[in-house]
């Protein structure tokens, strides 16, 4: 890839079809577990091998290499790419730093004046992006409730170049149809991009739905172990796949190829993994439901909740994250989190270890209060990410520290 070229995507191209395999026609799990192995030419190494050069020889004067310098691109981390972008059914993808960087990258050919139309219940992190950059003026923002029809209509009325959907939402687990926004949005002239992180596709497939682009912190689930930091954009579109790829490589968000490699380590194990975690999630959730101390639950894969059906329609699972509320407020939190000795207090989910977050003061925090009553944040409200660990270990620390609330 040309360091400083926007031919540098072109030439990515070809680097990951030669990775492909084959395998798109062959089942995700496949993909998964087989995409790359055993074609190490050099050596015949199954596991692909892990480059970690910054820069690759020149094969004479102004005779550039398939590579030339790894923040333009580099084999481990277009495999990483190649693989996520088959999972997701997209076209191409840019593997990134993280995944406010896989947000942030899909705004950057935005201009001022231009509007984006994201949820009023998104990520704390995604609203603290939008609306600061709104404030410097680079584009402007309108959150709504998406399951507000006037709300969507009004939004799409002003001819939003970006419509941005997070679904399940987090942390309070709302679904919204991904087809029915998909439509209107581009029929107002927006692109649709949809953070997948929660369920990855495993569970849904959101560019088969109707989106434009997929975005992902594949720090959580992809990579499944809580030792990466990193993101990814799979894009719909040849054309919007090499646009990002030039535009990240100008900007120089692209992930590390240690990171990408970790990250694919990961990818290997996605499928077995989500569906244990999503097993005991089930399990903890019927739990939850039925306890005195507990107020609400909010899971997609009880019946009672309100995105049931749309979830069953677009999802081939519920996922393993959670959340619930308890009585006793805040003193009532702290004694439930003291109590807890399997699931560990800390930010991030998706990982192999059962997490617990108390978004007000954690994972949301730098959202406004007033825009976390707004979404509906409250301070007895619980996350959880459930991992591997046994579901009766899991099931009696949370019984054994209910007790205390």
């Amino acid at each position: 890839m040309r360091e400083d070229h926007s031919g540098c995507s072109k030439t990515s191209g070809r680097c990951q079809q030669g990775y492909s395999l084959m395998l798109r026609n062959r089942a995700p799990q496949t993909i998964a577990a087989a995409n790359g192995i055993g074609k190490d030419a050099a050596f015949g190494s199954v596991t692909p091998p892990l480059y970690l050069s910054t820069t690759f020889t020149f094969d004479g004067f102004n005779r550039p290499r398939a590579y030339d310098y790894t923040r333009a691109g580099n084999p481990t981390r277009d495999l990483l790419a190649d693989t996520l972008a088959q999972l997701e059914a997209g076209a191409g993808a840019v593997v990134v730093s993280s995944g406010m960087a896989a947000i942030d990258l899909t705004l950057g050919c935005l201009e001022p004046g231009d509007l984006i139309v994201a949820p009023h219940d998104c990520y704390a992190g995604t609203w603290r992006l939008l609306t600061m950059r709104q404030a410097k003026q680079q584009f402007d923002v309108v959150f709504i409730d998406f399951a507000d029809d006037a709300a969507l209509k009004l939004a799409l009325a002003r001819a939003p170049k970006r419509v941005l959907i997070e679904t399940p939402s987090n942390p309070l687990m709302r679904v919204v149809d991904i087809r029915k926004i998909a439509v209107q949005a581009k029929a107002a002239g927006a692109k649709v991009i949809v953070d997948n992180t929660f369920l990855s596709p495993a569970l849904q497939q959101p560019i088969r739905l109707g989106a434009d682009f997929v975005v992902h912190s594949t720090t959580k689930f992809l990579n499944g172990h809580s030792d990466v930091v990193g993101g990814v954009v799979v894009a719909a579109s040849q054309k919007d796949a090499e646009e990002l790829t030039v535009w990240a490589n100008t900007i120089g968000v692209t992930g590390a190829p240690f990171d990408a490699y970790l990250t694919l380590r990961g990818v290997r194990t996605l499928f077995v993994r989500v569906e244990r975690q999503e097993r005991t999630a089930a399990a903890i959730s019927t739990f939850l439901n039925t306890h005195p101390a507990v107020t609400a639950v909010h899971y997609p894969g009880l019946p009672s909740h309100p995105g049931h059906e749309i979830a069953k329609s677009q999802q081939t699972g519920f996922g393993a994250m959670l959340s619930f509320e308890i009585a006793g407020g805040v003193d009532g939190v702290r004694r439930f989190v003291e109590s807890l000795e399997v699931f560990t207090l800390a930010e991030s989910l998706g990982g192999i270890e059962s997490l617990v977050a108390h978004p007000a003061t954690m994972t949301h925090a730098s959202m406004s209060q007033e825009a976390r009553l707004v979404a509906g944040i409250s301070e007895s409200l619980l996350r959880l990410s459930v991992g591997l660990e046994n579901e009766a270990d899991l099931l009696a620390d949370l019984a054994r520290a209910l007790q205390a609330v």
